[in-house]
């Protein structure tokens, strides 16, 4: 379809077993994202997120199938494809505006000193860092170290966003900031972005669509969940929503049960290749504390 920007279709990746066989992690594994769009990917450990990111990233490839990125096939990594682990990665020799330039430059080889140093210092600045710019990553807090990770991966444009977990090891109040930032950057910037993360709150404020993967191995997409809530919402009114607990509720509920029995369970008419798409909301016929699914 023209619309997809981004495109998962059919692949499949296998382990070796160290007495002979293959484990297979996922099989026949089919989404989809559009240009502008923040998806969230939740699961289990063992479910294949991180190959899937990886994939995507080009630092893995798939046995079968393949991955498509603006209408080419992934065959390796990239500079349109942008990652941020969970640990910053820094150069500890650079400073936050060499750590910056260093992957402006590369991605631009043509651009002079000064042209590279600008565009580091605009993103540095978008992140929250000016004043740090010289600053070694040392002198910096875990959750600085994170914004620089963040500026060095905005700082050269990419096609994609590719995060894995990078909120994770951060404490509570740092991971919300970092989060609020990175969602406005996304916004005002247009950037599509794809994520793994373990928290349901965290997918809810952030993501437009969550994709669901069941238990490994042999996952699969159980289902895709658009988000019901509006585009700008804030953190602060996100409870205060009426369809904020029937969607954390069936991201809940799928986590707990639905992720463990879906394979043994496969509803009537689910395709691999067309995992349903849900959108949990309110039913205000149902009794306090109810919801509906609406299957678009």
């Amino acid at each position: 379809m023209t619309d997809r920007f981004i495109s998962i279709e059919s692949i499949a990746r296998h382990y070796p077993q160290a007495g002979g066989g293959s484990t297979t992690i996922f099989d026949d594994l089919w989404f989809s994202m559009n240009k502008g769009e923040f998806s969230c990917i939740i699961g289990h450990s063992g479910c294949g997120k991180t190959t899937v990111l990886n994939i995507l990233a080009g630092l893995d490839l798939p046995d079968e199938g393949v991955a498509v990125v603006d209408g080419k096939a992934i065959e390796g990594p990239s500079l349109d494809r942008a990652v941020i682990f969970q640990s910053h990665a820094l150069l500890p020799w650079r400073s936050v505006i060499g750590n910056v330039a260093y992957a402006v430059s590369s991605r631009w080889r043509d651009w002079s000193k000064d042209k590279v140093r600008e565009q580091a210092q605009r993103f540095i600045e978008l992140v929250g860092l000016k004043g740090n710019e010289n600053k070694k990553p040392s002198e910096l807090s875990g959750g600085m170290k994170q914004r620089v990770g963040i500026a060095r991966a905005l700082s050269i444009e990419p096609k994609i966003l590719l995060m894995d977990e990078p909120f994770s090891a951060l404490d509570a109040l740092t991971r919300g900031t970092l989060q609020d930032e990175v969602r406005r950057i996304c916004l005002d910037t247009g950037q599509t972005a794809f994520m793994i993360t373990h928290d349901v709150d965290e997918a809810i404020y952030l993501a437009d669509r969550i994709v669901l993967m069941t238990n490994g191995p042999n996952a699969m997409v159980a289902e895709i969940v658009e988000n019901p809530l509006p585009r700008d919402r804030r953190r602060i009114d996100l409870h205060k929503h009426p369809d904020y607990y029937a969607l954390r509720n069936h991201l809940i509920d799928f986590l707990v049960s639905r992720s463990r029995s879906f394979k043994d369970e496969i509803p009537a008419g689910y395709q691999k290749r067309h995992p349903p798409v849900v959108r949990p909301t309110a039913n205000p016929k149902a009794p306090e504390g109810g919801d509906a699914l609406k299957v678009a």
